[in-house]
């Protein structure tokens, strides 16, 4: 089916529809998370505090889980000839105690710990700048487009881009790093960018508006299907790449990194071309208000 048949065949409210049935049921999914942890999204170690330590295979996971046992152990991995071990927080007596055993077993180990106060700090910054972001993103394009209706669509469709891709993250297990942070936040840049070429194509050139948007639809799906496609190899080399070579493991933060992209790229996809493209269509179609006339005297 051609963009043009695509736009034009249904009805702008039901296409609408189906892209806030969508984000309804992300934002149940991150609420329930919320009502059950305290929190909207799973909590990495930088955001907790707690300890991940990366050390060569050389037992079964079982075994390793054993000799952890008396160690907050919240999740056991094998990364590619490599466990990765996330522990809880702990005192400052036994992560002595855990670091010399691991220096004394296993060669090359990595130790990363994340303290409780810089944890909390790190929190605090992440609610400040994530809502400065969508605020300094609304202005510029209010002062774009001088219209509030597509100001607020575009804002929307940035806040479901992050809110589905989070949803997800939620249910394939990721948890909330300084990478997926940042995965977020540049979800609102590629969000703004399709919703920019939409509205540019819609606003500022003439012609019929099927037309307008079916012509945005062929560059802005180039545009985002070629960045979809670079994040998926980003993915591939980040998960991968220890079976090519033993020399290499799974790269973590690439992963979850490009997971969330890869989450937030594809309902940017809907959102961009489902939601706001049909709600442009209503909003330029709907009954213009005739201007009231004054009564002589």
């Amino acid at each position: 089916m051609d963009p043009e048949t695509f736009i034009s065949k249904y009805e702008p409210r039901k296409m609408v529809a189906i892209s806030l049935a969508v984000f309804a049921v992300a934002f149940a999914i991150l609420g329930f998370t919320y009502i059950n942890t305290g929190s909207p999204v799973r909590l990495g170690v930088e955001f907790t505090g707690g300890t991940i330590v990366t050390v060569p295979v050389i037992e079964s996971e079982g075994e390793l889980a054993a000799k952890l046992a008396g160690y907050p152990v919240l999740d056991l991995r094998d990364v590619g000839h490599r466990y990765m071990v996330q522990m809880g927080p702990m005192s400052d007596a036994d992560y002595r105690q855990l670091s010399a055993m691991i220096t004394s077993e296993y060669r090359d180990p990595e130790i990363k710990y994340m303290g409780p106060v810089y944890s909390a700090r790190l929190i605090e910054q992440a609610k400040t700048y994530i809502p400065l972001s969508f605020l300094f993103m609304a202005v510029v394009i209010f002062l774009i487009f001088r219209t509030p209706f597509v100001a607020m669509t575009v804002i929307f469709a940035a806040f479901s881009d992050i809110v589905i891709a989070a949803a997800c993250m939620t249910v394939v297990g990721v948890s909330l790093s300084m990478g997926t942070v940042a995965a977020l936040l540049m979800l609102i840049g590629y969000s703004v960018d399709s919703n920019i070429l939409l509205n540019m194509r819609v606003f500022k050139r003439k012609g019929k508006i099927e037309d307008k948007i079916a012509g945005a639809f062929r560059t802005g799906f180039a545009m985002t299907t070629t960045t979809l496609s670079a994040v998926v190899a980003l993915f591939l080399v980040a998960t991968f790449s220890y079976l090519v070579s033993p020399a290499f493991t799974q790269i973590n933060i690439l992963f979850d990194i490009s997971i969330v992209l890869i989450f937030g790229i594809t309902a940017g996809l809907m959102n961009t071309w489902v939601m706001n493209s049909n709600a442009l269509r209503w909003y330029l179609a709907r009954p213009k208000k005739a201007p009231a006339r004054r009564q002589k005297r």
